[in-house]
């Protein structure tokens, strides 16, 4: 297993472990719970962390990962299906979960 993504916010390692899980890379959440070890434990231990399983897929991971991170958020996108508007980060419509192209 390989580390790909930590964050302070669990909702966000969360979104970012839908999209690479969408993607077919299987992820695992580690230290999901350990923010209530703050203050005994430095902060940065205690962020949630996203692991990916095969380690064949950590470039792509990666990629993905550093897509997102990257993206500037200036174009959104409206979901085929529902209509709904969706920051460029967005892989998948937040309002029906349909995958945007």
């Amino acid at each position: 297993m390989k580390k790909v993504y930590t964050h302070e916010n669990r909702m966000i390692v969360f979104n970012m472990k839908n999209v690479l899980q969408g993607e077919g890379i299987e992820t695992v959440v580690v230290n999901e719970f350990a923010a209530g070890g703050a203050g005994d434990l430095p902060t940065f231990d205690t962020w949630p962390e996203l692991w990916i399983e095969d380690e064949t897929q950590l470039a792509q991971a990666r990629s993905i990962v550093q897509e997102i991170l990257s993206d500037d958020g200036s174009a959104a996108r409206f979901c085929r299906k529902c209509g709904e508007q969706n920051e460029a980060a967005f892989r998948v419509c937040w309002n029906c979960s349909n995958a945007l192209e």
